[in-house]
């Protein structure tokens, strides 16, 4: 088949939806906005961030909420050199799993590290909270994880 006759068309695919929220997460986006972060205890007294309404193990209801953090632990990350249009940050990042101290289990965010090689696995991040007036009660109220002791 000829190139002219090849035919070509420009997609665009995305999954735009709304959500509503339980008690649990409810109270998790409330945390957020007032800057604080919650988990739930789950079976075994395990703690569980970003928390879930539902114990991830069991299947049962999960029991009271805890805060935990605000500082936390990278546990794995990966780096983005070109952010795209709807990524947290409009210049290169880290995406990483981030245990909250008081967690069992991680929480996905981006790391404002300024370069690849000022972030590892094993390094100190806290989170760096919009300002007070600009936060809604959403993941977003974090602009971003920075490593502990030097804000970038």
């Amino acid at each position: 088949m000829a190139d002219s006759e090849v035919l070509h068309a420009a997609h665009h695919i995305e999954y735009p939806y709304s959500r509503s929220l339980g008690p649990v997460l409810s109270a998790f986006m409330t945390g957020l906005r007032d800057g604080r972060l919650l988990g739930v205890t789950a079976s075994g007294g395990r703690i569980v961030c970003p928390p879930s309404e539902y114990d991830p193990d069991t299947g049962d209801d999960v029991g009271e909420l805890v805060e935990v953090g605000p500082g936390g632990v990278v546990e794995s990350w990966a780096w983005v050199s070109t952010p795209l249009r709807k990524h947290p940050l409009d210049r290169p990042f880290a995406w990483a799993l981030i245990r909250l101290d008081g967690a069992d289990t991680a929480l996905l965010h981006a790391v404002d590290a300024g370069s690849p090689g000022a972030v590892a696995t094993g390094d100190r991040v806290v989170p760096r909270f919009r300002p007070a007036g600009e936060r809604v009660g959403s993941l977003a109220d974090i602009e971003a994880f920075v490593p502990e002791g030097g804000a970038v």
